[in-house]
């Protein structure tokens, strides 16, 4: 059963506040901004849930195509409610609707009236400069893909079609392929033993605080945002900084901040 975390309203006398929740449905692209997000058994609903690979079924990511960065993603509103399942109805409804009024002035059903079917408002489309539009339907694909792997986990996942394939090979260009994924997987029990994940990297959620993010910007010569984290949750701390638990941490962003300088 789905539940909802929320932006909190207002002043809060609470030692973390929440200052801005993003999800990330294809990894290593732009995020979207919501007030508030569906919790899954694997993370936020949708987060994470699509990737684009090479030709040897590798994930893609900004480390080695820095300009997934520009990838800009959409979703419907409606899949963004607590609760909402794509099924036959939601994406042919309207359309249907539509065939049935024009049946109903004798028209004939033509090409016009078959792009009625093919334009389902319930996609993801997505965007990059200097490429057409590509809309992808949020119903799951037919085809299996295998041999997909992110980092150390390889497996199975879901291929969304040739039409999709050919828009990143162009855009990349490179033979890619984006697939969406069929199952979740378990996060590594040494650290999060009993979760399960989509294709993030290691764990359901990432959480950032703005005092981390601001001793960070302190040891460099230039400042970076918070985005180049893509953190799921960006909090703000009411608390002191620890700097003694949080080392590692702190390395681990440093790391992450020497990525390319394509800023979401």
């Amino acid at each position: 059963m789905e539940t909802k975390w929320m932006k909190p309203k207002g002043d809060s006398k609470e030692a973390a506040q929440v200052i801005s929740i993003t999800i990330y449905p294809l990894k290593s692209c732009r995020g979207i901004s919501v007030p508030e997000a569906a919790l899954s058994s694997t993370g936020f609903r949708w987060d994470r849930q699509w990737i684009v690979v090479n030709s040897k079924g590798r994930a893609c990511t900004q480390r080695v195509e820095p300009s997934l960065a520009l990838v800009e993603v959409e979703l419907p509103n409606e899949a963004l409610s607590e609760g909402w399942e794509p099924n036959p109805s939601s994406f042919l409804g309207p359309q249907i609707e539509a065939l049935r009024k024009l049946q109903n002035k004798a028209i004939m059903i033509t090409k016009e009236a078959i792009s009625l079917v093919s334009t389902s408002p319930f996609l993801i489309v997505i965007r990059a400069p200097g490429m057409d539009v590509l809309k992808v339907p949020l119903a799951e694909p037919s085809e299996v893909a295998n041999g997909v792997s992110v980092w150390e986990w390889s497996g199975s996942a879901l291929d969304e079609g040739d039409e999709a394939s050919k828009w990143f090979s162009k855009y990349l260009g490179k033979p890619s392929r984006l697939v969406v994924s069929m199952k979740s997987r378990p996060t590594d029990p040494n650290y999060a033993p009993g979760y399960k994940i989509k294709f993030n990297d290691a764990y359901p959620f990432l959480l950032i605080s703005q005092k981390s993010l601001d001793v960070l910007n302190e040891q460099l010569k230039e400042p970076v945002s918070i985005n180049r984290f893509r953190p799921n949750v960006h909090q703000e701390l009411n608390n002191c900084f620890n700097m003694t638990p949080l080392h590692g941490v702190l390395v681990k962003m440093m790391a992450l901040a020497s990525l390319g300088q394509i800023l979401l």
